[in-house]
């Protein structure tokens, strides 16, 4: 049974569940929004609100618009993967493996007294890209964290509570 932990524990494996949520169907719904949203901006108002910034906050514009964009790009195919995920058009493992090339830790903004120069749509799309990206991650962990051990005699809190041992013995040691 895929829904099973190994060893048959009777534990259902949530994360393969996940991606088929209704909370992940309105994660992917926000992120692909925001990236319509984001690209009709800058190749409109933020074009136009570009060229009246001063020389030094010009440039400061284009570095965090080409962060906002690089880290859009790197959410949403994250979310296309867990959306195949969700299509039965690939299993959770195949998209851990092409996950790797995802980096959800990609392009965060540069200095906020820079930022705060910035026109307000430019720094409200930043501010919900980060959001986004913070959940994103959040959610990442949970479906692709490692995989949970299993207990020598069937309980399946046992490896954690070795775990917390193991770590409260390396701080007093």
């Amino acid at each position: 049974m895929s829904d099973r932990l190994a060893g048959d524990t009777g534990l259902v494996q949530f994360s393969e569940r996940l991606a088929g949520s209704a909370a992940f169907t309105a994660l992917f719904r926000e992120g692909m929004d925001l990236v319509e949203e984001t690209a009709a901006y800058l190749d409109g108002d933020g074009r136009t609100e570009a060229k009246t910034l001063e020389r030094s906050v010009s440039l400061t514009y284009a570095t965090e618009s080409m962060r906002l964009t690089t880290r859009l790009m790197q959410l949403a195919s994250w979310l296309l993967l867990h959306r195949a995920v969700k299509e039965g058009e690939m299993t959770l493992v195949q998209a851990n493996r092409e996950k790797t090339k995802v980096k959800l830790t990609a392009a965060d903004p540069g200095p906020e007294d820079m930022i705060t120069k910035l026109p307000e749509q430019l720094r409200d799309l930043i501010t919900r890209s980060m959001n986004l990206q913070a959940r994103v991650r959040r959610l990442d962990a949970t479906m692709h964290g490692v995989a949970m051990e299993r207990a020598p005699i069937g309980n399946p809190l046992v490896p954690q509570l070795n775990r917390l041992k193991e770590a409260f013995e390396r701080q007093i040691g």
